[in-house]
């Protein structure tokens, strides 16, 4: 039986990293995954993790299963980040919460959640989108439209084109959105533009889907959940995929949290029996020790703060990172105005280069981008990116 299976596409993305640990060029450079670098080159882990898992190992009593949507002390935490402590929705109990494995793991309940029980609701992704989105909600079994996202030629938001397209989503549906950070683009809605998304969402009657895996690289803790909260004043109804694997540093951990918000507690809870039958059904109950973390550190004042802090120094190195490459690219006589790249926040950077582009530089210079062009600039460091520069010289000369 086996022996007629067929070799599987490579991931656009990991299959990237598979193929730059296994080149030998030893001044290779890895631009693709979604992972944070510091300065020297190493994803850390965060102090105020450290400090926390100290805590927990020493007073750790059982490895027993976890309920199947998780602790309820994660679920609190994870709706206080997400909508404030006091916010309407939480003292109203409107708000439930299931500890998945990572954001991934999160879309993917949620897909499944939304094919049993709207089985004929479609999902609207942006374009472009994170490139699993699609293989996810698929595997689930929705049918996937896009709506326009990004202007390649003016290196920003297609903010009309994108509500034109709103505008035809009907009530049956959900629409994907990115809190902030968007993957791969990097583009935000502006607060006036979140408004007019939590209208149309509003207006039209369909729920909003908010991928929020990059809280606190963008703008701030607070700030980057302003988006999700414009939409809660608007939307009695909406879904929330978060994780933990990019401001906490839990990337091996596979932390993260599905919350879904009702018009009242008595929906939420029915909806929350649903879910957790498709937690049963993916992985029967999620791992323990990066929750906990998470749980800790966002619950203590000191880890609180400590853990702020360290969220500001990977924003500062990420937005310093990209004030530099556009600054050594005009060093090394690119003519091309990079400067949108400023524009930009979060982890990544839609740079504009294309297949070709991305082919020279995995081949000729060990430097290995997406396909689509997008940029982990979390992945530059003040040494290699005179190198990084000049090889993005000769490919565009």
């Amino acid at each position: 039986m086996f022996e007629n299976v067929a070799m599987a596409p490579p991931d656009a993305i990991l299959g990237s990293t598979e193929a730059f640990n296994n080149d030998p060029r030893a001044d290779k450079i890895n631009l693709g995954v979604g992972v944070y670098k510091d300065e020297n080159g190493t994803t850390p882990i965060l102090g105020s993790v450290k400090q926390a898992e100290t805590r927990l190992l020493d007073a750790e009593s059982t490895k027993s299963y976890l309920p199947m949507p998780g602790a309820p002390e994660y679920a609190a935490a994870v709706q206080a980040l997400l909508f404030g402590r006091d916010h309407e929705i939480v003292a109203a109990h409107r708000a439930v919460t299931a500890h998945t494995p990572g954001g991934t793991g999160a879309l993917r309940v949620a897909g499944d959640f939304i094919k049993q029980v709207f089985p004929s609701a479609r999902i609207w992704v942006s374009d472009p989108t994170w490139a699993n989105h699609k293989g996810v909600f698929g595997a689930a079994g929705l049918e996937i439209n896009t709506y326009p996202y990004y202007d390649q030629d003016r290196k920003a938001l297609a903010f009309d084109a994108m509500m034109r397209a709103l505008e035809d989503v009907p009530a049956t549906d959900v629409v994907l959105l990115h809190a902030c950070c968007h993957n791969p683009t990097g583009m935000d809605p502006s607060s006036e533009q979140w408004q007019a998304i939590a209208r149309a969402a509003e207006t039209k009657g369909f729920v909003p889907f908010i991928d929020f895996a990059y809280q606190g690289l963008g703008d701030g803790v607070e700030e980057d959940a302003s988006g999700l909260r414009t939409l809660c004043g608007t939307c009695p109804e909406l879904l929330v995929a978060s994780s933990f694997s990019k401001n906490l540093g839990l990337y091996r951990e596979r932390t993260g949290a599905l919350t879904l918000v009702a018009g009242s507690k008595d929906a939420a809870q029915r909806c929350f029996s649903q879910l957790k039958l498709c937690v049963r059904r993916n992985y029967s109950n999620p791992p323990a020790h990066g929750g906990a973390i998470a749980t800790t550190v966002l619950n203590d004042p000191e880890l609180r703060t400590l853990w702020e802090g360290e969220v500001k120094d990977m924003r500062d190195r990420i937005n310093g990172m990209r004030r530099l490459f556009v600054e050594t690219l005009a060093a090394k006589g690119v003519e091309q105005d990079f400067s949108f790249i400023t524009r930009q926040r979060g982890m990544f950077s839609f740079s504009g280069l294309n297949k070709e582009h991305v082919d020279r530089l995995r081949e000729q210079h060990a430097i290995y981008i997406v396909g689509s062009g997008r940029i982990n600039v979390a992945g530059m460091t003040p040494a290699n990116m005179d190198r990084l520069c000049e090889a993005i010289a000769e490919v565009l000369a």
